[in-house]
């Protein structure tokens, strides 16, 4: 197995097991009105905890809509182009597109979300746990888009068109 099957593998498998996060969040959705009317308490606690599960499955689900070919494309240019040309079009437009824009999200909100990770930063109105989780995610977006759009031009084509 080579090390780019590896890779994709790791993404794969780990974009697999982020999409059970969506059962969790539409949980404490459902809680947080019977929770802050009847129970008068955890409210709060359920909406923080929401929001960081909430980005955490997002930054996996858009890897996996990437993997999918499950985004929206605009094909009013190529629409006629052959298979493989698209192929390639789609391939290395999507790095062209999402290489810049993750290595600066990676430049610019690695730091931070560092910083926030190492000090374990809390919400600032409830001083609940896990908002630095928020800005993990994001940085975890970025890595797997990078890492998601490098895999697909290095991948041999499979005559799919994207």
């Amino acid at each position: 197995m080579s090390w780019l099957e590896s890779v994709d593998r790791v993404v794969g498998q780990t974009v697999e097991a982020g999409r059970w996060l969506v059962l969790p969040v539409a949980l404490i959705l459902f809680l947080q009105w019977p929770l802050r009317d009847f129970v008068q308490a955890g409210s709060r606690e359920a909406n923080d905890a929401g929001q960081w599960i909430f980005a955490l499955y997002v930054s996996l689900a858009m890897t996996f809509a990437t993997r999918e070919r499950a985004h929206l494309a605009v094909d009013a240019i190529a629409h006629g182009y052959a298979p493989a040309v698209r192929a390639t079009i789609g391939r290395w437009g999507g790095f062209a597109c999402v290489a810049p824009w993750a290595c600066f999200m990676i430049w610019t909100i690695g730091p931070t979300a560092w910083r926030s990770a190492l000090m374990l930063e809390k919400f600032s109105e409830t001083l609940n746990p896990g908002y630095f989780l928020i800005k993990v995610a994001a940085l975890l977006l970025a890595v797997l888009a990078l890492v998601q759009a490098t895999i697909d031009v290095l991948r041999k084509p499979q005559g799919k068109p994207t």
